[in-house]
Order: C-alpha cells, then structure tokens, then sequence
C-alpha cells in the first residue's frame, strides 16, 4: 500500500511536491510543522492503529495542536479481520489536532489487491494536489 500511495504522490504530472517519508517511530513535530498534507498508514492491530502510530500522535499532538490547525491529512489501513477501530482512533486524534481528512480512508482486508493499490495510488496523487493548494493558501507556492 505504502509504495502505491508513494508512486501516486510522486506522479510525474504534479509538479512542485516534495515527498518525503518517514517511520512513525522517527517522524516529529518538525516533520509535521514543515509539511502541507500528511498520509498516515497503518496496520489494524487487535482493533486498532499500531503502536508506532499512536507514539507518533502522542509526540507530535501537543507541539503541533495549534500550529496544524487545518492540514490536509488522508489514511489508509491494512488489516486481516477488521479495519474499523483502526480508522476510528486516527480520524478521532486528527479531528482533535483540528487536521482536515481531504479523502475517504483507503482500507483493505486481507490480501491487497489491484484495487486497493490503485485507490492507494489515487490517495497519493490527490493528497499531493491537497497539499499544494495548502502551500498556496500559506503563502509558500
């Protein structure tokens, strides 16, 4: 999921992003501060979004609460029974940080077919655009 959601961010056609990865357990509140969109991914684990994922929330929550207010942000979720309580946790925390979810979640259970890569795809190429028309709104494109 994460490599097409990466291919779709990178399409040669949308020029001016910067696409730039990080694990949960290294991104920061400097790494949120600089970015115009995020996409979070995840794995559902026993119902909900893996620990590394809650950590990065619990870093960057305070630091970026009132300086985030707004950002663009989209999900996707792999799971291999049930993906609702995953989605339910992150759209809850993002909401909370005043983050603006620009697109459904792409979620998939069990096995990741073509359609899950090409709505991965789709997420990373509109989360780019999102992430451009914030850019502009900030003054910085």
């Amino acid at each position: 999921m994460l490599e097409s959601v990466l291919e779709g961010a990178r399409n040669e056609d949308i020029e001016g992003v910067e696409v730039a990865t990080r694990p949960a357990l290294g991104a920061a509140a400097p790494d949120v501060l600089a970015a115009d969109a995020v996409i979070l991914g995840t794995p559902a684990n026993i119902g909900y979004m893996s620990g590394a994922l809650k950590h990065f929330f619990d870093t960057v929550y305070y630091p970026c609460l009132t300086d985030t207010t707004g950002l663009p942000y989209a999900l996707y979720v792999h799971g291999n029974s049930d993906t609702t309580g995953a989605v339910r946790a992150v759209e809850s925390i993002a909401k909370g940080m005043g983050w603006e979810r620009h697109r459904p979640p792409v979620t998939a259970v069990g096995e990741i077919g073509r359609a899950e890569g090409e709505a991965c795809w789709e997420l990373g190429a509109v989360t780019a655009l999102a992430a451009l028309e914030q850019a502009e709104r900030a003054g910085k494109g």
